[in-house]
């Protein structure tokens, strides 16, 4: 069984971090980009800088490499401060979301044109190149141009060149974003693989929750500059820090209360959205009457067959939307209040004996460890 410590390498008050951020912030005439960032990202993590456009995240990923230099704060990199170091006397590498290859030169020169500046000598540098295009699995277009290229193909070049240097650490900004739907949800899984197969660590800027919850092994969703929460995919989902990070992540239905009880980690919120009482499992302290807001995700509501179920938590209306995606429905109930709210069942019957439809009144519930409560 591996190490939890290895595993999981951020728990551990005897790692060391690969990169440490501190204090980073960067000022751009009046606005920042980063304020006063601070962050330790651990050997071999698959780590993912996630968050809106403008965020700061790519700015963020520039200063990593050198490309922008700080306004206040320090960079280091295995324990060695690189704030000012340049760009190409760091054991960083970068993959660019334009891929930027050479239109002149074939796919294995591409790869090799970085090997070829650092003098490696011939025979060491094609075995390199012969190592990379079987690792990204493109051995046959070795001697092809980029026009000559699918979007994927171009992708799997840039992967190949940026680590046939061998980096400490591999940036990927938007990698995927050229990439369809159905290659780039294919893409995600490679790239994993081949992170997992060579041990580097990886920094990847997106703005796709759904493409960093899949591949990362911590996540650091940025907002305005700074960074809103720290927390492995699944940490990130159903423990959101902030009404923020709860919305941005996932769906997620959002009622606003005050505490008016708690006893150990059971919290009573009354809330004029629900017109009920709702319990929560939440072990800090809150203060009587203290505002707060219940967040709850529309996969864990279920739909009561009547008002007596044992579910600690109910509310009645009625539906009056429904998105069909395949897989799942998105069911949307206005409350009485005249709160709207979303609720998901999976399509394990025909479209055509789906019990629910519009318009049609539904009593939903749902437990209280299935909830939580933010207070900022």
């Amino acid at each position: 069984m591996q190490n939890p410590d290895q595993q999981f390498p951020w728990l551990s008050v005897d790692e060391e971090p690969i990169v440490r951020i501190q204090n980073i912030s960067k000022v751009f005439g009046t606005v920042y980009a980063a304020d006063d960032v601070n962050l330790d990202i651990h050997r071999g993590e698959f780590f993912s800088l996630l968050g809106a456009s403008g965020c700061g995240k790519s700015t963020l990923l520039r200063i990593l490499a050198g490309f922008e230099t700080p306004t206040n704060g320090r960079v280091f990199i295995d324990g060695q401060d690189v704030t000012d170091v340049p760009p190409y006397e760091r054991p960083v590498n970068m993959m660019f979301q334009s891929y930027a290859l050479f239109p002149h030169m074939s796919v294995q020169d591409n790869i090799g044109f970085g090997l070829k500046q650092v003098h490696l000598p011939k025979s060491e540098r094609l075995q390199r190149i012969d190592e990379m295009l079987a690792l990204v699995q493109i051995e046959k277009l070795a001697r092809r141009k980029p026009h000559q290229l699918s979007g994927g193909q171009k992708q799997r070049v840039a992967l190949a060149r940026a680590l046939a240097l061998h980096p400490k650490i591999l940036l990927l900004d938007e990698p995927l974003g050229a990439l369809d739907k159905k290659l780039r949800e294919e893409t995600q899984f490679e790239l994993v693989n081949i992170q997992e197969r060579l041990g580097i660590t990886f920094i990847i800027v997106t703005h796709d929750q759904e493409e960093a919850m899949t591949m990362s092994s911590r996540i650091a969703l940025m907002h305005e500059g700074r960074i809103e929460q720290v927390d492995p995919p699944r940490r990130l989902y159903e423990f959101p820090a902030t009404r923020y990070a709860a919305a941005f992540i996932g769906q997620i239905n959002l009622f606003q209360g005050h505490v008016i009880s708690q006893q150990d980690d059971h919290v009573l919120v009354h809330s004029e959205d629900t017109s009920s009482n709702l319990m929560v499992r939440d072990s800090q302290p809150l203060a009587m009457n203290m505002e707060v807001t219940v967040a709850v995700r529309p996969e864990k509501l279920q739909v009561m067959a009547n008002q007596d179920s044992d579910q600690p938590n109910r509310v009645s209306g009625n539906i009056v939307e429904i998105a069909y995606l395949g897989d799942v429905s998105i069911y949307h109930v206005q409350l009485a209040s005249g709160k709207r709210i979303k609720f998901t069942q999976s399509n394990v019957q025909a479209l055509a004996e789906q019990p629910l439809t519009w318009g049609q009144q539904v009593v939903l519930g749902w437990a209280y460890e299935s909830c939580g409560v933010l207070t900022r």
